[in-house]
Order: structure tokens, then sequence, then C-alpha cells
């Protein structure tokens, strides 16, 4: 095979673009790059602004370049009898096809194939298959992305990786991929079947550690082979006391990471810490960015754990944490303590692929969008011979990919447990193990609670809890404690069950049974065809129960919730909305039809269950099984909605404009969660230390220890509290300023002179600090307000503007854009006040457009200001401004993330210094160097201090 690696720069879109630069690496058969070519062609018109920011490319570059048929007369025949290569080939196809057309030759026949598709087969795990990233990725030389030239040598480059990948790959995983894309006609089914031929003539196979196992390559071998972390009887930390053995720790340290410092702040942290973990108290501590607090927590309960032969529980809020301390802190730490230990990382059930789902589904090709799914179940293929854990968290699966895995991840319901042929090898039993095994377990708040709500029947028993990212527990709790359902669930549910007649689990299930021909085969068939109809009026009711329940949310022109388009709507026990009855008599139909089918549905499963011989159905069964479970659970939770009888409840709907029933949400609440997490957790355990870096409100704990039922702890002095100093110079690093003329907004819609102001004072800054800057709504609405006109007066300083929910993208890939164009600007709402790390020079100025205030008409906020009320307290200073300080600290943290970064915060929100309560948010800051004066002061002085204070 000869590949010719193709890569066209254009003016623009497939309809209107030209071609202004072309790139082109001929890679022969021995797999040598031959020869590069590369020109630029003249186009009809000037080249737009925007491509020549991306590409580089002038119009002077331009101006004697070949004109295009002159360029396809050297370019035509370097394309006979070659593949065609390109990333993201389509793109260059389509222009090839087009110049071939135009210039009067024929149309090109060959096999074109695209690099894309390739490295999401080899390289399952990578983060981005942008070209750059990968590039980086993996050290090939890119010297100017976006020309032609070098992106298609670079992409030539990246084959030739992936072709390694795909010959250093075992046979029988070769084997696998060429059946999987057998049954399409493409190119990438011809390439396999090529490349399976020249595999199966290789004498010489390659070696190789992983297990073959159903005709499947693992790289996990049995779980049930894992070693204990240390030899039964010998415990190294008895004799080891706490000072000793942080001093050895962190002299290794130092020999591993020279430039690690002690700092004081993480060396009170270890003190506390393993003070409360000894003397069985719980701790709050509040430890700012910097601190470096996972390993403030992580080596007291490393040593306590091994000390005391008890296991240490540790939670975070975000999958994101649990996996960088699993990736970066635990294998430092396995390096630097003096003994061996054993940290497992145990998330929720499905986050991990079930064997035997994915084999049954690969083996029947049982497909949903066959191109995409393809492409996903060879990833998958690939990856099982490189992942040890089968977490979906290292897989980088297209959009669609995530359906795809929700048919193929480990669940309770489905589990066939020691009768599974794939046991020894399970990923989740492996975790469970591994958890089983381990001193100190990592989970997050959500598989906390699961556990609780399970009866314990999740996680290993642990006395000790470390929990991170604790100012999101309340919420986290409320949801676990409450019942939240999307309408999405149950109508997916229904479909897996039966979705027509040859679609689903039972018509499958029907076709095994009439192949078999016995007498009660043909009687459970029976069963089944009676089940249809039922299952048919439960999908209809619950459809009509949707709309119905949608209708009573009054469409407001202002969206409480801020994030785009979302409704949220309150129903009260005492005054439930009228025509009540009706919906509850929906109800009633669909709890009966729901019941009658789950009972037939169950009868039948029984019998198959007690009758052997039925080895084919086995794993249908269980399926089967789980989805009648999944029913009953959403009849309960339906039931528990609509009964709408407890007081302490906030019930709440939530849809989208947009997606109108299809998006609804039922919530059920309780109010205060106080009680049972006393209750559940801090009554029970011996030990749990709570950590954020946010905690306290102006320099008090109060907020938290009330609304986490910490009361009766603190009085009883089984509850220590500490805020740790900052181990940044905030005075040199922040400086905060705030406009004090600039006028004040009402709701959350801004008056034109107030937008107009607004729009004019962020593009005069962000001109100054030469973008970097990410913009803090509070109202989805204000942002849109502001997206138009301040791109367009940025668009001539060269500045691009990003929104969040104006052009699509999910949060991660503003993220990055953001990140590799320093020049730009990202206005964000919610969800980017926290959780956002963005270090060094892409962030230098943050601006937050006003406080934080959840916005006060959200049910949950106002079942709980009428709470307080009730008990003679005021809902704004004991509830709306502890919350809006923790949200405006967390939004302050984003700017400062390293020692040595610097940079300008302005508080847009006038409230900070002419109210009474203003005080409260600037005296929770940790020290950062505050400033106000006029709006047309503030320019001026952000210019100075970037150049001076900073130098001094």
């Amino acid at each position: 095979m000869k590949f010719a690696v193709l890569d066209f720069e254009t003016t623009g879109t497939q309809s209107v673009g030209e071609i202004i630069q072309v790139g082109l690496a001929i890679i022969e058969e021995d797999r040598s790059i031959s020869r590069v070519y590369g020109s630029y062609v003249k186009p009809g018109g000037p080249i737009p602004p925007f491509i020549t920011g991306l590409t580089g490319i002038t119009d002077n570059d331009v101006q004697d370049a070949p004109e295009l048929e002159e360029m396809m007369m050297e370019l035509v025949p370097l394309l006979n009898d070659v593949v065609l290569v390109g990333h993201n080939v389509a793109f260059d196809f389509h222009f090839l096809q087009n110049a071939l057309d135009r210039c009067g030759y024929l149309p090109f026949q060959g096999r074109i194939l695209d690099t894309i598709d390739f490295l999401k087969i080899c390289f399952p795990s990578l983060t981005s298959y942008q070209l750059g990233a990968v590039s980086s990725h993996f050290g090939i030389v890119h010297e100017r992305p976006h020309q032609a030239d070098s992106d298609a040598l670079a992409t030539a480059h990246v084959l030739l990786k992936c072709l390694d990948e795909l010959h250093s790959l075992p046979l029988l995983t070769v084997q696998r991929l060429t059946e999987l894309f057998a049954g399409e006609d493409s190119d990438l089914s011809w390439f396999f079947d090529g490349l399976l031929g020249e595999r199966e003539m290789e004498s010489f196979q390659p070696e190789s550690e992983l297990q073959f196992y159903r005709q499947l390559a693992l790289a996990a071998g049995d779980w049930t082979d894992l070693p204990p972390p240390r030899e039964d009887g010998d415990n190294p930390a008895e004799q080891l006391s706490f000072e000793d053995y942080m001093e050895e720790v962190l002299r290794r340290l130092r020999s591993i990471l020279p430039q690690y410092e002690s700092r004081q702040a993480q060396e009170i942290m270890f003190a506390e810490v393993i003070q409360a973990l000894e003397q069985e108290k719980h701790l709050l501590i509040e430890a700012g960015t910097g601190t470096g607090k996972s390993l403030g927590y992580l080596l007291p309960a490393i040593y306590q754990s091994v000390r005391t032969g008890q296991k240490v529980m540790v939670s975070t809020h975000t999958i994101n944490l649990q996996d960088q301390l699993r990736e970066r802190d635990i294998p430092l730490l396995t390096e630097t303590v003096p003994f061996p230990f054993k940290a497992a990382v145990f998330k929720g059930r499905g986050h991990y692929l079930c064997l035997r789902k994915f084999e049954h589904k690969i083996n029947k090709k049982d497909f949903v969008s066959p191109r995409e799914d393809t492409l996903t179940a060879a990833q998958m293929i690939v990856w099982l011979t490189q992942t040890e854990s089968g977490d979906d968290e290292e897989l980088n699966m297209s959009s669609r990919g995530g359906d795809f895995w929700e048919t193929v991840a480990s669940d309770t319901d489905s589990c066939l447990g020691r009768a599974c042929p794939w046991f020894r090898k399970c990923y989740y039993h492996r975790a469970k193990h591994e958890a089983g095994n381990a001193d100190v377990v990592i989970t997050n708040h959500s598989k906390l609670f699961a556990d609780v709500k399970a009866g314990h029947q999740l996680l290993p028993a642990y006395e000790y809890l470390v929990i991170d990212e604790a100012h999101q527990l309340e919420e986290v709790a409320g949801k676990h404690l409450g019942m939240n359902m999307k309408h999405f669930t149950v109508s997916h549910t229904l479909n897996r069950l039966y979705k027509d007649s040859r679609n689903g689990q039972l018509p499958a299930l029907r076709q095994i049974l009439q192949s078999s021909g016995s007498e009660q085969a043909s009687e459970w068939s029976g069963v089944i065809d009676r089940l249809y109809p039922d299952l048919l009026t439960v999908k209809e009711s619950w459809d009509l129960l949707s709309e119905k329940l949608f209708t009573l949310i009054p469409e407001r022109a202002d969206s409480a919730a801020g994030e785009a388009g979302q409704l949220v709507h309150r129903l009260l026990p005492a005054k439930k909305p009228k025509g009540w009855e009706e919906l509850a008599s929906l109800e009633n139909t669909l709890n009966l039809s729901l019941s009658d089918a789950i009972r037939k549905g169950e009868k039948m499963l029984s019998e198959m269950r007690d009758q052997d011989g039925q080895s084919s159905a086995d794993s249908l069964v269980t399926d089967i099984g789980g989805l009648f479970k999944d029913l009953a659970e959403i009849r309960e939770q339906v039931r528990f909605f609509m009964g709408m009888n407890n007081e302490n409840v906030v019930y709440w709907l939530e849809a989208n404009g947009n997606y109108r029933s299809k998006s609804l949400q039922l919530y059920a609440v309780p109010v205060d969660v106080s009680a049972q997490l006393k209750e559940l957790f801090f009554d029970k355990k011996k030990s749990i230390v709570l950590t954020s870096a946010t905690l306290s409100v102006d320099k008090s704990f109060q907020y938290m220890i009330d609304n986490l039922g910490l009361n009766e702890a603190q009085e009883e002095g089984r509850l220590s509290t500490m805020q740790l100093p900052s181990p940044f110079r905030y005075r040199d690093q922040a400086l905060l300023v705030i406009p004090r003329d600039f006028p004040s907004v009402k709701g959350t819609v801004g008056d034109a002179r107030f937008v107009d102001m607004l729009v004019q004072s962020l593009a005069e800054a962000a001109v100054t600090t030469k973008g970097r800057m990410l913009v803090l709504f509070t109202s989805y609405k204000m942002l849109r307000q502001v997206f138009d006109p301040l791109k367009e007066v940025l668009a001539s300083e060269e500045i691009t503007v990003l929104g969040q929910g104006v052009e699509g993208g999910s949060r991660s890939k503003l993220l990055r854009r953001f990140q590799d164009n320093s020049a730009s600007v990202l206005l964000g709402t919610s969800s980017f006040w926290e959780g956002v790390d963005i270090p060094g020079d892409a962030l230098t100025c943050l601006a937050i457009v006003r406080l934080p205030f959840q916005p006060p008409n959200h049910p949950l906020a106002e079942a709980k200001a009428e709470l307080l009320q009730a008990q003679k307290k005021n809902p704004f200073m004991k509830l709306s401004v502890p919350q809006a300080v923790i949200r405006f600290k967390q939004g302050f943290g984003r700017l400062v993330r390293t020692a040595q970064d610097r940079g300008i915060v302005i508080v847009y929100d006038t409230r900070v210094i002419e109210s009474y309560y203003g005080k409260y948010f600037l005296y929770s800051l940790p020290g950062p160097k505050m400033e106000h004066m006029t709006t047309e002061q503030m320019v001026p002085r952000i210019a100075e201090w970037l150049q001076h204070d900073g130098a001094s």
C-alpha cells in the first residue's frame, strides 16, 4: 500500500471556500516518507482576516502563487495508484473533487482513509484527536500548525504511528477488528482485511503479556490473583511515630521533587488531620488553593489506616479530582511512604465495563447507528488490551459513544455474579475487591450516599472518612436522599425492553424461544406477546403524564435557573394545582399497568431460571430481569412524587423550553438534610474530616456547621475547625478593583445603559490584558445581552469572544479553546464559577458582573427560606449571603492557581461597597489588594499594576 497524505488550507467552508495552499506527503510501501510536496495557490479573491489569523497565510503570500490549474498539473500525477489519507479527510476530499472537476480531470476513484478513525481505534484514551494536540503527545515535530505542508507531514507521521500500533496488537485483536468492519462496504473494512492478510502471513507474532479469553485479548488478569498490600501479621507503622513517618516521607519527597518546599499551611494540615483521626473527632478545615491539600489529608490517612488496620474512606465531589488523585498523587505517595500500602479508586458501578454484555453486543453486532457504533466497538476492543481498570473515563468516545456505553456498562440488576463466565476478569468486581483490600479507598459523594441508601452493600465498611470539596456535600445529599427522575430514563428503559416487534430485549428472547420449539417455550412466547400491549400502555400513559406535568410549568420570559432555556416550577403539597385529580388518575393507570407487566414478566423469568438448559437465553433473562427491577423502582418513584404528601420535602419540575416534555425532570428533595447527615454520618463514624477551599464565611464556620448537622458535635467538643493561612502572597499577586460609579441593575436583565457601559468597560480591560479574561455572570440572559456587542467591539482587536451555551460545545471544549487561544475572552455562567483550573498566563483577568446570589425563586432556596422564617431567623443573612459568599470565593479562586500567577479581579457589582452585607464578601477573600475608583480610572490603573507592582 502506498499512501498519499493530503491537506488543504482554504478560505472557508466547503460550499464557498477556495484552496490557498496544498500539502502532500507520500508514504511508500516500506513506510518511508519519500516526498513532501507543498505549494501556495492563488485564490480568486482576498483571504478573510480570520483565516489569516488561523493559518498565518496572507494575501502577500499568495499573490505570485500558481493558479489552481498549474498546481493541479503537479498534484494529479502524485495521486496515481495511492490510498488517499487525511485528518478529517472528508473536508480535503471535497475540495479535491471540486478542483479535479473544475480543471477537467476525472474524479478520484481510489480508497480514502481518515487518520481520526485510526487514532480513535489505536489510541482510544487520547484526550484530544486534534492534530496539534496529537503531534505534541507523540513528540512529532509540527513546526507550523495550520500550514498545509507541515500539517500533511505531521499527519503522515501520525498515520505511521497508528500503523506501528496496529502491527504490535495481538493477531486475535486484529481478527476481531476485521470481523467487526467486515459487514460494511467501506474503505476501513478493505484496509483491515488487507492488514489481517498481512499479519497472518507473518510467522513471528509479537510477544505479549496479555491474557486471551473467549476470543478477546485483555491486559487485566484475574482479580482473584491480586495480593494483599502487606504480608499477614507485620504492621510497619506500629513502631513508627507520626513525626518520624512524616520526616521520612518529606525526605523522600525532596529527593524525587527537588522543587518541593514544605509549606506552613500544609504542615498545620498534617497535624490537624492526624489529630482528628487519632482522637476520633470531626474536623472542618479550610485549605485554599496552593496548600497541597490532597497530600495534606492522604499522608495522615495512610498512616492512620496502616497503623490501626482500619480503612479510611476519601470522598471527592468530582470524578475529575478522583482521577487526579489516582493518576498524580497516589503514584507519588507510593514512592514516598516508607512502607507498602494500597490505595484504590472505587466509582459508581456504571463506570465499569461489563465484559459479558460487551461480548454479546459485538458478537451479535447489536448496533443502533452502525457506522459510529462499529467505531466505538473497535476502540473498545483495542482498549481491552490496554486497560487495567475498565473505567469509562479512560475512553475518549464520540458523542454517540455515551449511548453505546450505557448498553455495556456494569449494573447490579443484570449481574450474574459468580455464575458469569467473565466473573474473574470482571472490572467492577476487581475494583470492589481492590477496595476491600485497600488501606485507603477513594470514592465520590454520589457513591457515598448510594451506599447508605443500599444499606451499606456497595462500599467496604469504614469508620474514618475524609470529605474533599465538602462545600458540595449538602447539595449531593439532597439529591440522593430525595429523588430525581428524568423523562428520558423511563422511555429509555421501556425502549430497551420493547421498541417494536424486532427491537428490544423481549423480542430477542422471543426469537430464541421460537427456535427451541418446546411446549413451554411457546407458552412463554405467548406471555411475551401479552406483555407488549401492557408496555405500550405504560409508555403512552407516561408520555401523557409528562406532557400534562410540563403544561403546569408557566412559560416565563425570564428563566429563573439562569441557564439556557431551563424552566423550573415548584409544586406545593398544600395547594395542589388545578386539575391535579386528572393527573393522579393518570398516575394510577400507569401504576396498575406497570404492576401488571412486572408481575407477568417476573413470574415468567423465575420459571425460566428454574428450568435448566436455557443457556443461550441466560444472559438475556438476567438483563430483562434487571430492566423489570428498574421499572419497579420507577413505579415507586412516580408514586412518591405524585403523592406529594411530605411537608419536609420540596417538590418541583424542571424542563427545557426547547425540548419540552421530553426534557422533563421530577425532583423531590428534603428541605433540610442536616438531621440525616448527623444521623447517617456524624453520629455513626469515629472521625470525619471535611475540607474545601471554601467553608468559612467572614472567618466563621457556623453556616457549614448548621447546614451539615454538626451542632451537637460542636457542643460536645467533638468538632475542631481550622482555617489555614494562604501560601500565596495575595497582596502582590492579585488586585481587586471596584468601579464605584457603575450603574446598578435589578433582576437578571440589564437595561441598555448598563449593558453599554459593561461592554465598553470589558472591552477596554480585555485590550489591556490582551484577552486572557474570564467573565462570570449569574444569569444566562445577561450573558446573551453582552455576547454579540462585545464580540463586535473586540473583533477589530483580533480578540475572540467565547460564550457558554451560545455557540454550542461542551464546557470542557470551551475551556480548551480558551486555553489554546490566549487572545480570548470567555463568558460563563453558573458552572464556570468553580472547578475550572486555568493556571499560568492563560487567565490574567477575572470579571465578576454580579454577586453570585442564587435566584431566590429556585424551589429549594424558597423552601429553605420559609423554614428559616418559621424559626424566626433572617433567611437573607443566614442563607442567601453565606451561599453567595462561598460561590464568590470559589469564583475568585479561579484566578491565582500557582505562586507565580498574577491577576486582576474586577467586581462590577457596587453592592460590595455600598450595602451592609458587602463586607462579608470582601473580608472572606484571602487578602488581595483592594481599590475602588471611578470606571474611567480603572483601565489605566490595571495597565499600571500589570507593568509595575508585580515587577517590584
